[in-house]
C-alpha cells in the first residue's frame, strides 16, 4: 500500500504502526447510482450484495488481517470494548453487529470502522499502548457525552491519546436549530464559538470545534484532521443533509499496521 489510493483519505498525526482513514465514495465498489461506488452502509437502501461486495473489497485494498469491527449505530453513547485477540475470522455474515455508536479495541490483529454521512468519524489511538478507539460522533451524541464515555472505556491516558477527525458536515452547510446550541453551551458556555448565526433562529454548527473542545477538555491535546465538508464535495462524500434516503455511507477505519 506504499501507493496513493484512489477514494482513500489517510489520517495524519497518529502514533507510528497505526494506520487511519476515510473511505469516500470513489474508492473501490461495485453499488450503482445513487449509492455509487462504495456505499458500506447496509440500512440505507441499497441492494444488500452490493454493500457486502463493498465490505470485502475494503478489507482486501487495506489488506486488513480481519473483518472490521462494524457496529449497529444509533446516535447514542453505547460504547464497546473488544480484546482483539479474541477476535475470530468467521464469515461477515456470521458476525454479531454489537449496539453502539463507538468502540475501543485493545491489541492488535482488528480494525475498527465508523460509517458516517455527515456526522464527525474520531479515530483514537496511544502512543503507549496497544488501544485504538473508533467514534460516530453527530451533534447528539456528541452533547449526551460520546467522547467521555469513550475515553472512560479506555485504559491509555489522555495525554498519550492522539486523535484524527475525518469527513463530516462543514459549518457553513451545518445549520442547526437553537436547542442544540443551546445543548451544548450549558455544558460549556465557551462552545458558543463554535456557532455563527444563521437564517432567522438557526446556528451554523462547527461539528469539529465542538469535537475538539471536548477532546481538550478531556486531555486529549494532540488531534489532527477535521478540514472536509461532506455536504460540498459530492463527488467524493455521501452526505445525507444534501442526498437523504438517496445517500450511501462513508466508511473510516482505524487499525495496527
Amino acid at each position: 500500500m506504499s501507493a496513493p489510493l484512489q477514494g482513500w483519505i489517510e489520517a495524519s498525526g497518529l502514533p507510528a504502526g497505526v494506520r487511519a482513514g476515510t473511505a469516500t465514495r470513489r474508492f473501490v465498489g461495485v453499488s450503482a447510482a445513487p449509492f455509487d461506488r462504495a456505499n458500506y452502509g447496509e440500512r440505507c437502501g441499497d441492494v444488500p450484495q452490493d454493500v457486502a461486495r463493498n465490505r470485502a473489497l475494503l478489507r482486501e485494498t487495506l489488506q486488513l488481517q480481519r473483518e472490521p469491527l462494524w457496529l449497529q449505530q444509533v446516535h447514542g453513547t453505547a460504547v464497546v470494548v473488544v480484546e482483539a485477540e479474541q477476535g475470530s475470522d468467521a464469515s461477515p455474515e456470521s458476525i454479531e453487529r454489537p449496539v453502539a455508536d463507538a468502540c475501543v479495541i485493545r491489541g492488535r490483529g482488528q480494525a475498527a470502522v465508523i460509517q458516517t454521512a455527515d456526522c464527525l468519524p474520531i479515530l483514537l489511538a496511544s502512543d503507549d499502548s496497544d488501544e485504538i478507539a473508533a467514534i460516530h460522533a453527530g451533534w447528539r451524541g456528541l452533547a449526551a457525552g460520546v467522547i467521555e464515555a469513550t475515553l472512560a472505556a479506555m485504559r491509555a491516558s489522555p495525554a498519550a491519546i492522539h486523535g484524527w477527525l475525518g469527513p463530516a458536515i462543514g459549518a457553513r452547510a451545518f445549520e442547526v436549530g437553537p436547542e442544540v446550541r443551546a445543548a451544548f453551551v450549558a455544558a460549556d458556555p465557551d462552545a458558543a464559538g463554535c456557532f455563527v448565526r444563521g437564517h432567522a433562529d438557526r446556528w451554523h454548527a462547527d461539528l469539529a470545534g465542538l469535537a475538539r473542545r471536548r477532546l481538550a477538555a478531556l486531555g486529549v491535546a494532540l488531534v489532527s484532521g477535521g478540514d472536509w465538508c461532506t455536504v460540498t464535495a459530492a463527488e467524493e462524500f455521501h452526505s445525507y443533509r444534501r442526498d437523504g434516503d438517496r445517500s450511501g455511507r462513508l466508511a473510516s477505519l482505524i487499525w495496527h499496521d
